[in-house]
């Protein structure tokens, strides 16, 4: 099956890995923020990460569940 590709644009030099969560809609508040990434794999870029804190920066993708994800600058 393709993955979806979905573009993130974000204004400023970086997003964090919980603020993007709730950004594309993944989770709805910071609290689910830390439960989902305690419990689904996230892959950024190609590599397995579950840091809240992690800096995402355009260029980066992720994936969540067979969707991926490129921040790009706006």
């Amino acid at each position: 099956m393709k993955q979806k590709r979905v573009p993130i644009s974000i204004k400023t030099e970086y997003i964090t890995l919980g603020q993007f969560l709730k950004f594309a809609d993944v989770v709805s508040s910071g609290s689910d923020a830390k439960f989902y990434l305690s419990t689904h794999e996230i892959l950024v870029n190609k590599e397995p990460d579950h840091r809240r804190g992690r800096k995402l920066r355009p260029g980066d993708e992720l994936e969540i569940e067979n969707v991926v994800y490129e921040i790009i600058s706006k």
